[in-house]
């Protein structure tokens, strides 16, 4: 532990240092590390090592990102700056200058700084974008300094471990994946064998996902209570009215902002889900309901993605749960699937698969993204209260994003990037590790089938069958053509007939290709050419 005492900070032009020009290694600590148990300080000499911290222009406006977003980082960072500082930690810390042009980028404060401080050694904690680990090569190597990448202890499954799961597979899925991750950390199983090697899933099944797929009562849901959200102390409100004031074209609101920005915030939100929320989370976590943007879920990705709170204390917690309260198996264990199971694959696609990844479009789409998405301004209900809630909390549950705002853009055809950049601008959990594959592989089926096994089409029979976004709707999810047509059900079908070849050397699609196929030639026609009109029509924002 560092000692307190030791500390010798001189605070100069927004910039608390040791004080000392001669620094042994320059820790740099990044937006999304705010780890307190982070590899960063397990070799870290106050008297030789200087932690270094940046708010940058760049970060917030290389994507349009959501004024929500930009608070939820810059409030969290500034606390953390805090915590370093009553810890002892010898810090340089740069605040949002005044003007762009005085520090837009990340390069050019860390390049000031290491002709100043005359480093030996840069370190940082594997980033969790390649955009930003390329620039950190790039800074090394223009300015001839060793770059030292230290392993994220945060995740739960390292990046050559997953590499050497993936390697020699025909196929990457996520079940098999998560079934050694069960193994390893010996979450939900039954001993057995010797050293446990024949340990089976608790109930006798891995994967409860058939009895999570719920939908509400005509009357909606029951129970709710609302989540926690915390007072806005003085450096929150100091942020907001700075993004207010310098961020005002982006999209997004700040009204309603709720976010965890500490870890003691984020462990009470934790507490918070555990007791009024997790107890129905599985059973609903795939329904929707008009004007209840929470519902049953966590939300928690925001906290876990900063590193405010360690996916393992949220398993642990959860598990106690299902031990003390008696609560359902399924539910416990699909909450547990998405964080042990989903988040760290996705995490591990990523670096499998990048930096090509970004770019992968195996279904030729290039329609620009429709303006609503930034504005909401459609008659299409389920979008418009998505798209709604979006802007006003920069939070959508899974579901939504992948069978609502997701689906819509897979089946217009909306170029994947362009969905990717969304994604990535207006949800305030959004890094891209996990926003890009879950975007290109999951949500757009860009990848082909690397990242999952099949499409996620539907009609909006679904969204019907999930939500009562319909019945305040001009458009019938059972009608492909004419004017009342959701729009929904006819590019689903328009979606089928454009990648039908592609389509038919999958299995999982069989089913939705043989309905397709029961539609004559006359039908096909008009489906496709209500879907072409319907693509010219949409407005796309300039800006």
């Amino acid at each position: 532990m560092v000692k307190k005492e030791k500390k010798t900070a001189i605070r100069s032009d927004k910039i608390v240092t040791t004080g000392s020009k001669k620094i042994r290694n320059l820790i740099i600590i990044l937006g999304d590390q705010l780890d307190e148990q982070s590899s960063a300080f397990e070799q870290f000499d106050p008297h030789h090592d200087l932690i270094w911290m940046a708010e940058v222009w760049q970060e917030s406006t290389h994507i349009w990102s959501h004024q929500a977003r930009i608070v939820l980082f810059l409030s969290a960072m500034r606390h953390f700056r805090i915590w370093l500082i009553e810890k002892g930690y010898p810090l340089c810390y740069h605040f949002l200058s005044e003007r762009k042009e005085d520090g837009h980028s990340f390069a050019d404060y860390l390049s000031r700084d290491l002709k100043q401080f005359l480093s030996e050694k840069l370190v940082v904690v594997q980033p969790g974008d390649y955009r930003v680990l390329e620039m950190l090569r790039g800074i090394a190597r223009q300015n001839k300094i060793p770059l030292q990448i230290l392993k994220d202890k945060h995740f739960l499954c390292d990046l050559e471990e997953f590499k050497e799961h993936a390697q020699n597979r025909k196929q990457l899925r996520m079940e098999f994946f998560y079934r050694e991750m069960r193994k390893k950390y010996a979450i939900l199983m039954v001993p057995g064998g010797k050293n446990n090697n024949l340990a089976q899933p608790e109930g006798g099944k891995w994967n409860y996902d058939e009895e999570n797929r719920g939908v509400f009562e005509k009357g909606g849901p029951k129970n709710l209570t609302i989540p926690q959200s915390f007072p806005m102390d003085k450096i929150t409100q100091e942020v907001i009215e700075l993004v207010q004031q310098k961020f005002q074209g982006h999209p997004g609101k700040l009204d309603d902002f709720r976010w965890p920005v500490t870890r003691k915030e984020a462990l009470s939100a934790l507490d918070d889900f555990i007791e009024n929320r997790l107890p129905l989370f599985g059973k609903y976590q795939d329904a929707m309901w008009m004007d209840e943007p929470f519902l049953y879920h966590s939300l928690l990705s925001s906290s876990l993605n900063l590193k405010l709170i360690h996916p393992i204390e949220v398993i642990n917690r959860a598990v106690l749960a299902y031990r003390e309260k008696k609560l359902s198996l399924s539910t416990v264990e699909g909450f547990i699937r998405q964080i042990l199971g989903w988040r760290e694959y996705v995490r591990g696609v990523y670096w499998y698969a990048m930096p090509g990844y970004l770019d992968l479009n195996v279904l030729d789409a290039h329609q620009a993204l429709p303006a609503f998405y930034w504005n909401a301004e459609t008659e299409m209900n389920c979008l418009r209260q998505v798209i709604s809630q979006t802007l006003t909390y920069g939070y959508a549950h899974h579901i939504q994003r992948l069978m609502v705002t997701g689906l819509f853009a897979l089946l217009l055809g909306v170029e994947p990037s362009q969905v990717h950049e969304w994604y990535l601008a207006v949800y305030v959990d959004a890094i891209e590790w996990v926003e890009l594959p879950n975007t290109i592989g999951m949500s757009q089926f860009a990848d082909g089938g690397l990242l999952g096994s099949k499409p996620y089409v539907a009609s909006g029979k679904y969204i019907q069958r999930m939500s009562n976004y319909c019945n305040e709707c001009e458009y019938d999810p059972a009608v492909s053509l004419g004017e009342n047509a959701c729009p929904f059900t006819n590019l689903y079908w328009d979606f089928l007939i454009r990648h039908e070849n592609l389509l038919q050397k999958n299995p999982r699609m069989l089913m939705q290709l043989k309905n397709m196929q029961r539609l004559d030639q006359k039908s096909r026609e008009g489906i496709q050419d209500q879907a072409r009109r319907f693509r010219i029509s949409l407005p796309v924002l300039e800006r």
